[in-house]
């Protein structure tokens, strides 16, 4: 599939213009304080914006918040050869799905859920070892995106330190939390965990959207 072209505008820069590659954007931004900039999905977006004005644009996009110039420069753009996964719990404990998506076309790679009681812990650190079991089973060399540090941390150790009791209510999400350490014990993975900048990039492509 023909990678989804991308066209980035630069008010205040090098030389203002609209250019079609990051590396054409970066070259004309590096090194200016102040710099002006963004992305859009389609030529006519961003010719409408370059001949708006920055400030009319600048913090449209949901789930971004402050961030330099350089700052942006450094974290870069998204790798879309990658799937996303998040979770959503109404309340802590309360009614938890989870959900992986491919991170550029946002089309639903697996959902599991609602389930009557869970925590959002819970359902990132679950959803982070489907995509991984998902990834392995189909030998893909893609990475994963989650915006959870906790839930990384406890993948990487192995272990769902939730503080939530098991009970009847949550009882076939502790099921899945034991399949789930299980597997990580007893597979290995070479696909990288990413954590998804949600200041630079927005909300990660498998958001519910409850925010």
């Amino acid at each position: 599939m023909a990678k989804k072209p991308k066209f980035y505008v630069v008010w205040q820069g090098k030389h203002p213009g609209i250019f079609e590659s990051w590396d054409d954007c970066k070259a004309q931004i590096q090194g200016v304080k102040g710099a002006q900039y963004m992305s859009f999905s389609t030529f006519a977006e961003a010719k409408k914006a370059f001949n708006s004005n920055y400030i009319e644009y600048k913090g449209k996009k949901k789930g971004k918040s402050e961030l330099s110039p350089e700052e942006l420069l450094k974290i870069g753009e998204p790798n879309m050869h990658s799937i996303a996964v998040d979770a959503a719990s109404s309340g802590n404990p309360g009614v938890m799905e989870y959900q992986g998506v491919d991170t550029k076309t946002k089309k639903n790679l697996f959902k599991q859920g609602p389930f009557e009681q869970g925590t959002n812990n819970i359902g990132e650190f679950l959803a982070l070892v489907h995509g991984l079991a998902f990834l392995k089973q189909q030998k893909s060399d893609r990475i994963i995106y989650s915006d959870s540090r906790i839930a990384i941390g406890w993948v990487r150790k192995k272990t769902c330190k939730t503080n939530l009791k098991p009970n009847q209510k949550n009882k076939p999400v502790f099921e899945l939390i034991t399949r789930a350490e299980a597997w990580l014990k007893k597979n290995s993975y070479t696909t990288p965990i990413v954590k998804w900048e949600t200041k630079a990039w927005g909300e990660i492509p498998a958001d519910f959207g409850r925010k």
